[in-house]
Parts: structure tokens; C-alpha cells; sequence
């Protein structure tokens, strides 16, 4: 009986040694073909930019499904690889707009500033207000009632005299009511007006821009409120200066007129004949992207759990057909999620597989504000006291501005001087034989970029969970349509994503798990 308790004693220690040898063999499993095979798939043309809520944001989930299902990970979310993030989209959506018999295209014709829940705007005429200035030196709207009425304002400049001067500051400088861009907008509303019109010289650049990304909203996690908390504040519409000329004409100018115009006096609110009609206001959509889990069980410590994520979100196709390919930006992160399961997977079937459990995940919702890692510590899959560790990665394949003329053999890691004392000899033991150098900087507690606070493992650090997060740093193509394939150094890309599945190897092998042994506080910061 003794001797058998000895060697049930000694079995688990001896267990351990074993896995615990040289990881290379399934490090090298990792290469740069295969990453790059992966990520030509994800930053193609056909995944258009992975967008949360679109086509290719469905293709990618479905390709990472499969990924996981072919090495054999487990689907641990009822069966499925997919946990559901619980998501709403907020955007302002027009019906129809209407003005002088014209039918009015939003993110064509105009754009609208507004949080209006949806409403009906009518009028059979429009209030010119010229700059709409009201300053004790020059009052535009003195004895002016604009109360529910549509208004028509030039958003722009200042009145000025003969000799150039503002009418307002008596010099050539100009006034608050023209640095400040919304000033004037601002104390319109104050006179309760129905809807604003507004005509500036930079208006078609920013009805482009508008269409193109602020039509589309913004996204938030779906708390099941019965209804949305709206502001009722003035809509601004914004209109093209060839729409406002129109309506200005029948007052005998147009908007390079009035700014031409020279004056020792405010001009008097003039009322012009002419009918807008529109619904529009704010609308609310529900709807699911994915977290896509994969689940590899660990052996005799398999109770604990690490998690290894990235981000496979990205800012996907614009409405006039821009895509934004996203390689760096997380196709490099979510190929290395992919590559470390497959290299732990061969692992496992060989008999070599690691103590402690490996949840792979690939995260959504990130660039709409770390939803996905937000959703699932809210509702994890499992418990968050049985998670070790988070490792994080977000951007390894470029070199950045701060290594472009210099050595490339590098990652930043951040995290390392958080929650545990552990994370950096882990870090720099799996570099001992990957060689590279370890760039601390971003977790320098006065680092300017914050970096720590603005990628999915902070929503697991800000649970006490001792979370590392691996980066190559930032570059000029950074959320733009240029973050394409040909610029990822694959050699550097593959030499990272070695080191990450060394360090996640040494976490899931070690006798202890990280401990957590700095405040909690020094990990939680300010927020992103």
C-alpha cells in the first residue's frame, strides 16, 4: 500500500517534466506559409474587411469554425463554436427628406447631426438667419423667434466691414462665434427651433465621410432595454452649398455672396417660401456576431483554464465599396490564434499535450469597443476564477515607426509589470531560445498611448486575471484601406507567434499559475 501511494505521488511530477520539455517541435508546427495561406484568405477581397455586422464578418466566422473543428478542438458553447454577442446597432436613419419639391438623398445631398427618436419634421417655409450670431456686439436674431420653426444658417466666417474687420472683435482676428466650429449651432438651439439647415464651405467633404463611415452608426453591446433613452435635440442637417443657393436665390444671394459681403450692421432674419418634409430620427437594430471558441482540454491541471484571443473584427466595407483588408489589423492576430491551436492540437495528439486547458477564442466587436472580450467575461463560458491567464494578440505582423530604421527583431509586450510578478520571467524564459528582443515600453505606467487599456485582455486584467498582450506596434496604414498583406513581414510575423505559443506552452505546462500578487487597481487604470 505505501509503495503504491509513492508512485501515484511521483506519476504526476514525472507527467510534468515530460510535457514540459523543449517546446520547438510544436513551435515549428507554425510557419510562414501556412500563416500566410490564412491570412491571404482573411484579408481578401471576399471578406471585405471582416465587418462586424456584414458578409464578411459572417464568412470569417464560419472559415474560423472550421479551423478549430478541423484540429479537433472541442465546441463548448452548447455544441457549437459559436457564442453569440448579444449586439445593437444605433444609427440615424431618414426615411425621406423633402425640400423644395426636391426628394433629398442622406449621405449624398446632406448629413444630420440629430439623437432624435424617429419624428416627422414639416414646414411650409424657412427662417434665414444669416451667421446666427448673437453677441452683444452683433446680434443677428435680437426680437427673432424661432421657436419651431426651420432655420437656415450660414456655419461659417463672420461679418466683416469695409476694411476687412471683424465686426465682432473690431480687428482682423477673428471671433469665438468663427474658431469655435459649433458655437453658433449651439446657441441656435437654444431658441427652439424645429430643424437646422446648415451650409458650410467643407460640407461635401464631410456628407463623403458621413456616408461612408457615420451612416453606419455606432455599436453596443444589447443590455434588453425595453426602450432607448434618446435626447430630443434639434437635428442639424448639413447641406450642400448648390441645395442651400437654391433656397437662398429666392432672398437675392447665395452663400459665396453673403461671405463676400461687406456690412456695419446684422442683417435682418428673412423668411423664404419654400416646403421641407422628412421622417428620419434614430433607430435602433439587434443582432449577433460570434465569438468562435475552441476548447482543447488540458490533462491533470485541466481544471485551469487560459485563454488565448485575438480579434478577428475589423472596420469592413464602406457604402461606396471601400474595404479595409485588416491584415495587420487583426488578420495577423487571429491567424496567430489559429496557428497556436493547431500547433497545441498536434501537440495533444501526440500524447504531449498541456497540463492546464486552452480556450481559444477569436473575439468580435473589438474595434466597436472591446464588446466581444466584454461579452464574454460577462458571460463566461467558463468560470473566470478558473482562468489563469489571458494572452492577447493584436497586431504582430509589421514593423513599426519606431523600429523602421533599426533592428526588426522585436515584439512589444504589455502587460508584464501587471497583476503578476510572474508574467515577465514566463516571457522571458519562452524568448530564450527565440532570441528576440522584448520591447517594454508600452507598459511604462506613464506611456502616453495607454495601450494596456485598448485591447481585449484589459476586460480579463480588470477581472484579476494576470493578462499579456503581444503587439508589433503601430505604422501609418493603421485602420486604413492600405493595411494589406504585402506589407506583413512574414518572417517576423511567424518568429512571434513562436514566442507566443512559448509562453502559452510555459503557462499551461508550470507546476503554479501565475500568481496575482500587485493591486488589482494598477491593472484597472482610467479605461480605454
Amino acid at each position: 500500500m505505501k509503495k503504491i501511494f509513492s508512485l501515484l505521488f511521483i506519476l504526476p511530477l514525472a507527467y510534468s517534466c515530460t510535457v514540459a520539455q523543449n517546446p520547438s517541435k510544436y513551435a515549428n508546427i507554425i510557419t510562414e506559409q501556412s500563416s500566410k495561406d490564412h491570412l491571404t484568405i482573411l484579408a481578401s477581397k471576399e471578406f471585405a474587411g471582416r465587418g462586424t455586422n456584414q458578409e464578411g464578418g459572417k464568412k470569417t466566422v464560419k472559415y474560423l469554425a472550421e479551423q478549430f473543428e478541423s484540429f479537433g478542438l472541442k465546441p463548448v458553447v452548447n455544441g457549437s463554436y459559436y457564442q453569440p454577442v448579444a449586439l445593437m446597432q444605433v444609427a440615424y436613419k431618414v426615411d425621406s427628406f423633402q425640400l423644395a419639391g426636391q426628394s433629398l438623398i442622406n449621405g449624398q445631398d446632406f448629413y444630420i447631426q440629430g439623437d432624435n427618436t424617429n419624428a416627422t419634421f414639416h414646414g411650409e417655409e424657412i427662417v434665414f438667419v444669416g451667421y446666427g450670431i448673437q453677441d452683444e456686439k452683433f446680434n443677428e436674431l435680437k426680437n427673432t423667434d424661432l421657436t419651431g420653426k426651420i432655420v437656415l444658417v450660414i456655419n461659417e466666417g463672420e461679418p466683416k466691414d469695409a476694411d476687412g474687420k471683424s465686426l465682432i472683435t473690431g480687428t482682423t482676428d477673428k471671433s469665438t462665434w468663427s474658431t469655435s466650429r459649433f458655437k453658433r449651432i449651439q446657441e441656435l438651439t437654444k431658441l427652439n427651433p424645429k430643424l437646422i439647415l446648415a451650409v458650410n464651405s467643407q460640407n461635401e467633404a464631410m456628407i463623403t465621410r458621413m456616408n461612408n463611415r457615420g451612416m453606419m452608426g455606432r455599436v453596443a453591446l444589447d443590455r434588453g432595454n425595453a426602450a432607448p433613452n434618446q435626447r430630443q435635440s434639434v437635428p442639424v442637417v448639413h447641406i450642400k452649398k448648390s441645395i442651400a443657393d437654391q433656397l437662398l436665390a429666392k432672398v437675392n444671394t447665395s452663400f459665396d455672396q453673403f461671405i463676400a459681403t461687406k456690412s456695419a450692421a446684422p442683417s435682418t432674419a428673412k423668411v423664404i417660401k419654400s416646403a421641407l418634409h422628412a421622417s428620419m430620427g434614430v433607430k435602433q437594430e439587434k443582432f449577433t456576431d460570434p465569438n468562435v471558441v475552441g476548447f482543447l482540454e488540458g490533462s491533470d491541471l485541466k481544471d485551469e483554464i487560459i485563454v488565448v484571443c485575438g480579434h478577428w473584427d475589423h472596420d469592413g466595407i464602406l457604402p461606396d465599396g471601400t474595404y479595409f483588408p485588416g491584415a495587420d489589423d487583426n488578420g495577423s492576430g487571429t491567424v496567430a490564434v489559429v496557428e497556436l491551436a493547431k500547433a497545441f492540437a498536434q501537440a495533444k495528439k501526440d500524447g504531449k499535450g498541456p497540463r492546464r486547458s486552452i480556450l481559444f477564442i477569436a473575439l468580435a466587436a473589438e474595434e466597436k469597443g472591446l464588446l466581444g472580450s466584454q461579452f464574454y467575461v460577462e458571460n463566461p463560458i467558463f468560470p473566470l476564477a478558473q482562468t489563469v491567464a489571458c494572452i492577447n494578440i493584436d497586431m504582430i505582423g509589421r514593423i513599426d515607426d519606431k523600429h523602421l530604421n533599426g533592428d526588426h527583431n522585436y515584439i512589444h509586450v504589455i502587460g508584464v509589470n501587471k497583476l503578476s510578478t510572474d508574467l515577465k520571467p514566463i516571457v522571458e524564459k519562452a524568448n530564450a531560445e527565440i532570441k528576440m528582443k522584448l520591447d517594454y515600453d508600452y507598459d511604462h505606467p506613464e506611456e502616453p498611448m495607454r495601450l494596456y487599456y485598448r485591447s481585449d485582455h484589459y476586460n480579463f486584467a480588470k477581472n484579476g486575471i494576470p493578462s499579456l498582450f503581444f503587439f508589433s506596434g503601430l505604422h501609418p496604414h493603421y485602420h486604413t484601406p492600405e493595411d494589406t498583406i504585402d506589407k506583413i513581414d512574414f518572417t517576423m510575423m511567424t518568429k512571434r507567434e513562436k514566442l507566443i505559443f512559448n509562453t502559452t506552452w510555459e503557462i499551461a505546462n508550470r507546476d503554479k499559475k501565475p500568481v496575482v500578487d500587485m493591486p488589482l487597481e494598477d491593472a484597472q487604470g482610467t479605461g480605454r
